[in-house]
């Protein structure tokens, strides 16, 4: 993944009054954290935020912070957004040590088409939409690809059948389902109705069998 370079602003002034304004200039306040140094409050344009979040590794971008009198690496641990409108209005940076791991969570793709399972009137779903992992900021990969061309009815892919980089460790529990496959609703109502009219043809098969046997039952007692 490269890095990419995120000018922010130090010193801004604290406080929800403070932070309406900036961001009623299109500014998001925000804080700079970690490696064992003073959280630094900052701001960081809008627009700038968003370009450097939309790249193919998403939040986990590893960026190059420029503040006044030099610059960071990080990464951002977290954004907060507004209830409705969905946009973000605090952000966090982590400082990092392009030596050190760090965890973070690595969106799931699936690729390939599940024939075999919709041939059978099935789908195959996405359980895990992401994995935790534990690796190096310069190493984190953009996103995990899953296969399911060749899932059928009765496999499940688990956390464990995962294809990672060797310089990728998993967090998340080996036995975490990934991905599954099951019959579509309009095939389980139509297997439930067939079982249905199963049922009741034995049914009537029994019934008519008895009315039979009384029949032949009252014949006898005639003769």
């Amino acid at each position: 993944m490269s890095d990419l370079t995120l000018s922010v602003q130090t010193g801004r002034p604290h406080g929800s009054r403070a932070a309406r304004r900036l961001r009623a200039e299109n500014k998001v306040p925000g804080v700079v954290y970690g490696l064992g140094t003073e959280p630094i409050p900052v701001a960081v344009d809008r627009r700038d935020l968003r370009l450097a979040l939309t790249t193919d590794a998403g939040l986990n971008a590893l960026l190059d912070l420029q503040l006044e009198g030099g610059s960071e690496m990080a990464v951002v641990k977290e954004v907060q957004r507004h209830p409705v409108r969905r946009e973000v209005i605090h952000v966090d940076f982590l400082r990092v040590d392009p030596d050190a791991r760090i965890e973070v969570e690595v969106p799931i793709h699936t690729t390939g088409e599940a024939t075999l399972v919709t041939q059978e009137d099935g789908i195959a779903e996405l359980r895990l939409t992401s994995v935790l992992v534990s690796v190096k900021p310069t190493d984190i990969p953009d996103a995990v690809e899953v296969d399911i061309s060749e899932m059928t009815l009765d496999r499940t892919i688990t956390v464990d059948d995962l294809d990672l980089p060797a310089s990728v460790d998993v967090v998340t529990p080996g036995d975490q389902v990934v991905v599954s496959a099951e019959l579509t609703r309009a095939a389980l109502v139509e297997e439930a109705e067939e079982a249905a009219e199963g049922g009741e043809a034995a049914e009537g098969g029994e019934a008519a069998e008895g009315a039979e046997g009384e029949s032949d039952e009252a014949s006898g007692d005639e003769g």
